[in-house]
């Protein structure tokens, strides 16, 4: 069975940008582990770590060896639109301030935005299954 395997490297360093969405390593640490959790409440097979990098390199995600934004480069990233419907009188109609914020700061993998953080994981999960043999 194949498994998806994740892994977060940091370094002992304290990040220096108080802009970014998750403010620690620990955060992101944490936001990882839900996602797993996630995944594996959903029978996926996957596997999470983590690892200090040496000198020089900056934080990152890998998931099976590839650096998310290696997996993101190329992807073409769709919002999901809410419904139209010209009444809506039978259901509650969602409501959003706003769209998901795609931008981020690539210095800190701790600032992915979920949509992509996600949209990464299902890209390496669809080529896993992809080359599955049965």
């Amino acid at each position: 069975m194949a498994m998806l395997d994740i892994e977060y490297r940091f370094s002992d360093k304290p990040l220096d940008n108080a802009e970014i969405r998750r403010k620690t390593t620990k955060d992101m640490e944490f936001y990882i582990r839900g996602l797993v959790f996630e995944m594996q409440s959903a029978d996926i097979s996957v596997k999470f770590s983590t690892g200090v990098p040496l000198e020089g390199e900056r934080n990152m995600v890998f998931i099976n060896g590839k650096t998310v934004p290696e997996i993101l480069d190329g992807l073409d990233i769709k919002i999901p639109e809410p419904d139209e419907e010209t009444c809506g009188c039978s259901t509650p109609k969602v409501i959003s301030i706003g769209g998901p914020n795609l931008k981020w700061n690539e210095d800190y993998i701790e600032d992915i935005p979920d949509i992509l953080m996600k949209n990464a994981i299902s890209k390496m999960y669809a080529d896993m299954e992809k080359n599955r043999i049965m």
